[in-house]
């Protein structure tokens, strides 16, 4: 992916200041705009490494969670309940992991209504070469130590918990 020109000034940076003089004021105008341009670059970074692959990073996922699982599948309901998506979400996730030939699909013996995804051998393949090619970039996450990283994750925490992902406890 090319790089745009790179600019003289944070245009970040620039807004916050434009918008102090407006509206006065909000550190979170700043940290939110952050964030979703960390988000645009991380994505296009690790999309990039991921689809030589045939994998977006959201099917990279999918892959990841049921290579933790005990049986390397997973009912589809708990796959969209562990990464936090919606059903139709999964359902495209993984209809294209079967289509590559990563994923099978099968009924759920313990739930006449639901399906079970499980990893193939190709899917396993496929997913320690893309992860260890992510784990070679940092996932992106190079210009930071594995303290900020720990930091990130810190500071994030409590915004997700406030979302409801989960209940600390």
């Amino acid at each position: 992916m090319p790089k745009p020109l790179s600019l003289t000034f944070d245009p970040i940076a620039r807004a916050d200041e434009l918008w102090k003089q407006r509206w006065g004021s909000v550190p979170s105008m700043a940290a939110i705009t952050s964030i979703m341009r960390a988000h645009q670059i991380l994505l296009a970074e690790v999309d990039a490494v991921v689809k030589p692959y045939g994998l977006t990073f959201a099917r990279y996922e999918a892959l990841v969670l049921l290579t933790f699982s005990k049986a390397g599948e997973l009912p589809m309901s708990k796959i969209g309940e562990r990464l936090m998506v919606h059903p139709t979400s999964v359902t495209n996730t993984v209809d294209r992991l079967v289509k590559s030939g990563l994923v099978a699909k099968r009924p759920n013996p313990n739930d006449g209504r639901g399906t079970l995804a499980s990893i193939t051998d190709r899917g396993r393949e496929v997913c320690e070469a893309a992860t260890r090619d992510l784990m070679a970039m940092d996932f992106g996450l190079g210009a930071y130590d594995d303290e900020e990283c720990d930091e990130i994750f810190a500071l994030l925490r409590p915004l997700r918990v406030a979302a409801g992902d989960f209940k600390e406890g």
